[in-house]
């Protein structure tokens, strides 16, 4: 295996693919505030491109299966947002350290934690739409966690119309912050090859979203990926926390 990831961490990277797969497939987002954290502590080579690349791959499994329901006025406004976000999120990548970048994922993902818990529920409407799209666009680019702003401006939707809407944003916006961050240097062999051996595990991971959706409410399930999240990120804070001592 070309990567200096040794198996026992491949096995942990694989693991929280898996889950955060199956976990965006059923309700939407998640992937990254799931295994962004778990995997920076493993190999932050692999923020933000390798976890970009393997939402491509979720993405375009989910909007196939639920296509029939897509609101593709919402996520084409979200998109206007996208592409000047994404840019701004290559800068930052470029610019911070791997320590720094490192403690914004956390804060990324605490955020997002502390207010879809909360519950803020800001209307859909276009300039919402495009404001979240730029600031998913920034987020997802730097740290591949673009989710939080587009569940909380999509979180009255529910079901497959969520899925698709969500999954169709993610696809293009995932495209564009993989051509951009090509462009700033930060795709290279150790990424793509970890996507390569990473991809059956998404795949794994969607499928068993398949048997989520039919076991698992919706509200469970997402305490559940909001309770994993701040987990991860608290403990990449401490890691990094213990790595200036």
């Amino acid at each position: 295996m070309a990567t200096h990831l040794s198996v026992t961490g491949f096995v942990v990277v694989a693991l929280a693919i898996f889950f955060a797969s199956a976990m965006q497939a059923s309700i939407g987002f998640g992937m990254g505030m799931l295994a962004a954290p778990i995997v920076a502590i493993v190999d932050p080579g692999l923020i933000p491109a390798t976890l970009i690349m393997l939402a491509v791959v979720v993405s375009v499994l989910v909007l196939v299966r639920d296509r029939t329901a897509l609101d593709l006025s919402g996520a084409g406004w979200a998109l206007a947002g996208r592409l000047p976000g994404s840019a701004v999120g290559a800068v930052l990548l470029v610019l911070l350290p791997e320590r720094g970048l490192a403690i914004l994922l956390a804060l990324v993902v605490l955020s997002g934690v502390a207010l879809t818990s909360f519950g803020w529920v800001p209307l859909p409407h276009r300039r919402n739409l495009v404001v979240a799209g730029a600031a998913s666009g920034i987020l997802g680019t730097a740290t591949s966690i673009g989710g939080p702003p587009m569940a909380l401006v999509w979180q009255r939707n529910t079901g497959a119309e969520l899925r698709s809407t969500m999954s169709c944003f993610f696809l293009v916006g995932s495209l564009i912050s993989l051509a951009v961050l090509a462009v700033a240097g930060a795709v290279d062999a150790h990424t793509a090859t970890l996507f390569v051996f990473l991809a059956p595990a998404t795949v794994l991971g969607f499928l068993l979203s398949r048997v989520v959706n039919r076991v698992l409410d919706r509200r469970r399930l997402r305490i559940t990926a909001i309770g994993v999240s701040a987990a991860g990120a608290l403990v990449l804070v401490a890691q990094q926390v213990l790595a200036l001592m």
